[in-house]
């Protein structure tokens, strides 16, 4: 990746939000984290990432519901959703969305690597 980008990180499981935002940090990003989607409309800056990384199964707001929110108020930001859960339909509900990616947890680091890079083509 060659350039720093700006990247929220959105999951109500501490340390795996913590982790994933030192790893990304320790790639040169820049990172935001968040315990909930409440949590980072309530920070005011949905306009101001290059990317976001939101859990989809959250209590509150889904990662779901965070893209269809954003794609509401016009934000074109890429949304990279995460799960550790294998639902039905759930792949065909997060293109619908309009996600770049979809990882299932664990994931490995060049799958999220992919997708970062596939977010620079939006």
């Amino acid at each position: 990746m060659s350039r720093e980008l700006l990247v929220a990180v959105i999951d109500d499981d501490d340390p795996f939000r913590t982790a994933l935002a030192e790893m990304l940090g320790s790639w040169g990003h820049r990172v935001n984290d968040f315990a909930s989607a409440e949590q980072f409309i309530a920070a005011s800056g949905e306009g101001s990432y290059d990317c976001i990384i939101t859990d989809i199964h959250m209590p509150g707001m889904s990662g779901i519901d965070l893209k269809r929110l954003l794609t509401a108020r016009d934000l074109k930001v890429p949304v990279i959703m995460i799960t550790a859960r294998a639902e039905p339909e759930l792949e065909a509900r997060v293109a619908a969305s309009g996600a770049v990616c979809l990882l299932q947890k664990p994931f490995a680091m060049d799958a999220l690597i992919d997708c970062l890079e596939q977010r620079s083509n939006f």
